[in-house]
């Protein structure tokens, strides 16, 4: 199935300056699953999406997912990215701008291709770099445009310390800069509002990660935030209506659901795969 796909992005992307809406990131998403590890990928290598895999990968009503492809791929025909010392080799090149595809094509009955720029190839089919991997289906129940950046950039801090528990301090004018949000929001209430708090629920209600954020001052004005975040062990479940939910398989659980005869470590292990059956 195609949300048992695994992502891998460069952890330069995951740091690149850019802002997409929420389905012109499942679209590049779902066109990354299909990159194969080894795989020979060019500007001539296109990534076909129908409109079915659209609606089944993100819970989208067939109707909409046909309207909104086609769409969506011409708005991110459009849309570029600016990542920050782009080779390690050269450190006078600061800055590479580069659109993220450079064709589509439409094949009809809710169908297009799309092939990536050449200067995005490297950065999404492991050539460059280092990188950052999560499972597509951690992120499909996600509803929040900013929610998957801060689960991207969740998940590269966990990978570039090795740890599933961690905490991160960044700029609050750096983090801005990454989502392409420089000279927005700038009291702290309204960034807080509509950015941080609807994506860090999202994070919440809808991924492997539980975070929470605190903030610190620089004399009187909010200079830095603080990320906690780890790889909880709720397992996410799809609920009646479409919806996402969490279930936590924690002591009480196990002990609960267990059948006569189990050990806990049996019935965990049986709880786990039964839950996990309900997202395939």
């Amino acid at each position: 199935m195609i949300n048992n796909s695994l992502i891998v992005k460069s952890n330069a992307v995951i740091d690149a300056s850019y802002r997409l809406t929420l389905n012109e990131q499942r679209l590049i998403l779902l066109c990354i699953s299909q990159i194969k590890k080894g795989a020979d990928v060019s500007e001539k290598t296109l990534f076909s999406i129908k409109a079915s895999e659209f609606s089944e990968a993100f819970n989208i009503p067939l109707k909409t997912a046909y309207r909104e492809l086609q769409a969506v791929a011409d708005r991110l025909y459009d849309r570029s990215a600016t990542i920050y010392n782009p080779d390690p080799d050269n450190p006078s090149i600061t800055q590479l701008k580069t659109r993220w595809i450079s064709s589509i094509m439409y094949i009809g009955d809710g169908q297009l291709s799309l092939g990536f720029a050449a200067h995005m190839i490297p950065y999404i089919s492991m050539l460059e770099g280092r990188f950052t991997r999560y499972s597509l289906d951690a992120i499909t129940g996600m509803s929040s445009t900013y929610g998957m950046r801060f689960y991207e950039l969740m998940k590269k801090w966990q990978t570039e310390t090795g740890t599933t528990k961690f905490n991160y301090e960044i700029e609050l004018e750096r983090l801005k800069e990454i989502l392409d949000l420089k000279g927005k929001y700038q009291a702290i209430k309204d960034f807080k509002k509509y950015v941080l708090e609807p994506a860090i629920k999202d994070i919440n209600n809808c991924t492997d990660l539980t975070a929470n954020y605190a903030q610190r001052k620089t004399g009187r004005r909010v200079t830095h935030l603080s990320f906690n975040f780890s790889t909880d062990e709720q397992i996410k479940i799809r609920l009646e209506g479409g919806s996402t939910g969490k279930i936590r398989i924690n002591n009480s659980y196990i002990e609960k659901h267990a059948r006569p005869g189990e050990s806990y470590e049996q019935a965990g292990k049986r709880l786990k795969e039964e839950v996990k059956k309900q997202t395939e």
